[in-house]
């Protein structure tokens, strides 16, 4: 559990500058850890606590949707407008731009200095706001041909072609805003200050609930407030980032040097990486074009089936890798191998410690999580089967999804682009075939299968493929982590399932109280058993977990 101090902290920024809050949490990720598994497992912390605070919002915003648009026509439309600048922000920015620029911005600080880097760091932005605006301008005029590429079996005509358009030209700006977001996250989490950008997905999720209520009432076609509300959040996104970035140094005056050295770097690495990082992403997109040629809602079943996968991947996963690239970057550029190792494979067992139990979790009380969470308006009961269905099979890949984002995250900290492009081609490939095969006979449970197969081939090939290049031998000690989790987590699954055979589902008519009640007691059931199974076998990552959750200021 989070420490007192955070609960009152996050309360007294909703009144306060928030800038304070956040001070206080970035110092003490900078400061309290000094070495590598320490650092990142107290940076992980302070992203992971960010992290959870916007997917639990995010969580929210996803019931607000539910009930309002159900998963019809009018959500779908807004599902596949809002997926195009989310697809394009996970490609240019937080999958390549932050990832690609990193470890050149890191190398600068450590061998030329801060001056340098802050340089580098402003040559790159004033390329990346005209690029970024070029890029917004082109999406809105093109709008149309991105819904038929996106969303072919929409056709090129009708009323739901037509809301698809609209929405997406009203959301595809968001993509400026949240490309400047990932910038400063790289140049922040390089100077090791992690809160501000963990911070800021908080404000998207505040400004699409905020629309929903206020202004979506208001028009003829209510999803188009939530769409304006994807943009007003993105600008309190960006705008959170600012007062950092000039406290740390960053001047916002443009400087054009196209042929500076770091740049060209910069953009050697990004240029693969937009491909190769955002393999989870282009999966998606396939998966929701060949969804569009489904049974109407499948396209919504799968996208909430995936934002309760990308919960714990969130929290956990994604705050694992965000602040273990800085480290391994540092370690990389001072050609400290044994420390660089040794974070790799610190990363990956706590990866493996939270995904696992988290996915046989969901597996088991995916139905009344599903119920609880989304069921009522104009989400009904079949809804519920459906995206339970998504869920289970998505979960069997959650494992593989996060471990990917690590070993990405270590390539590009060596500034390997090469290899995970190679690997995420396959990938791909594999899983359009996967999904040809599987979405005739499994509908768009196939396609959720199909993606956790290709995503499962694509970790193995990436943590050999490493082991080789590196020639390090770390595969058994994360091999045996790997397994300790795994049986404490089937040690949990099976106290689970017993519990549900013995204590039964309340009724819809119960009321949603009873129904939170008891699942929240089986997830402190299952999160009981699963520490305790963890203390038996012995788990390394059972101490170094307590470091994860951030702690207050001592007094």
């Amino acid at each position: 559990m989070i420490q007192r101090q955070y609960f009152q902290g996050f309360l007294d920024c909703l009144g306060k500058p928030s800038s304070r809050f956040l001070f206080r949490m970035s110092t003490e990720a900078n400061n309290k850890g000094k070495g590598g598994e320490g650092e990142v497992t107290r940076a992980a912390g302070v992203v992971g606590f960010f992290t959870l605070l916007s997917r639990i919002l995010g969580l929210v915003r996803d019931m607000v949707l539910a009930t309002l648009f159900g998963a019809g026509l009018v959500a779908d439309a807004f599902f596949v407008a809002f997926r195009i600048p989310n697809l394009l922000r996970r490609l240019f920015a937080e999958g390549s731009l932050t990832i690609s620029f990193i470890p050149v911005f890191t190398e600068y600080l450590e061998q030329r200095g801060k001056k340098e880097a802050m340089e580098l760091a402003r040559v790159a932005l004033t390329l990346l706001t005209m690029v970024l605006t070029v890029v917004a301008v082109a999406g809105v005029v093109f709008a149309p041909w991105i819904v038929r590429i996106q969303a072919w079996g929409f056709g090129s005509a009708g009323t739901k072609y037509e809301l698809t358009v609209l929405l997406t030209r009203i959301t595809f700006p968001y993509i400026f805003f949240v490309s400047l977001v990932a910038f400063f996250m790289g140049v922040l989490n390089s100077l090791k200050k992690f809160a501000p950008p963990a911070a800021a997905p908080i404000f998207l999720n505040v400004g699409i609930i905020g629309a929903a209520y206020l202004i979506s009432p208001h028009l003829s076609q209510p999803i188009v407030g939530v769409a304006v509300g994807v943009i007003i959040g993105g600008v309190f996104q960006l705008l959170l980032q600012l007062p950092w970035a000039l406290k740390e140094g960053m001047r916002f005056l443009p400087k054009w040097e196209p042929l500076n050295p770091g740049l060209k770097r910069i953009g050697l690495l990004m240029l693969p990486a937009v491909f190769g990082s955002a393999v989870y992403q282009l999966n998606q997109f396939i998966g929701t074009l060949l969804a569009s040629f489904l049974p109407e809602g499948s396209i919504s079943w799968l996208y909430y089936a995936d934002r309760l996968v990308q919960f714990p991947l969130g929290v956990f996963a994604i705050a694992i890798s965000t602040a273990a690239l800085p480290s391994l970057s540092t370690y990389a550029a001072r050609n400290d191998s044994a420390r660089f190792s040794q974070t790799l494979t610190h990363a990956l067992g706590l990866v493996f410690f939270i995904s696992l139990p988290s996915l046989v979790g969901l597996m088991v009380l995916g139905e009344p999580i599903v119920r609880l969470l989304f069921e009522r308006g104009a989400f009904r009961p079949e809804h519920t089967a459906m995206t339970t269905l998504a869920l289970l099979y998505y979960c069997l890949g959650l494992w593989a999804f996060s471990g990917i984002r690590v070993m990405v995250a270590a390539f590009y900290a060596v500034q390997d682009t090469k290899t995970p492009v190679m690997v995420a081609a396959f990938a791909l490939v594999l899983n359009l075939i996967l999904s040809l095969i599987l979405m005739g006979p499994m509908k768009h449970a196939g396609l959720a299968l199909s993606l956790s197969l290709a995503s499962s081939v694509q970790f193995f090939l990436l943590l050999a493929l490493f082991k080789k290049r590196t020639g390090t031998e770390f595969s058994s000690i994360i091999m045996g982590s790997a397994l300790k989790s795994l049986f404490s987590s089937l040690s949990m699954g099976a106290v689970l399932y017993l519990a549900t055979l013995m204590w039964q589902m309340p009724p819809a008519s119960s009321g949603e109280v009873a129904v939170a009640v008891r699942v929240l007691l089986l997830v402190f059931l299952g999160a009981g058993v699963y520490l305790g199974a963890s203390k038996l076998v012995g788990s390394a990552e059972l101490n170094s977990i307590k470091a994860f959750l951030p702690r207050g200021p001592r007094s």
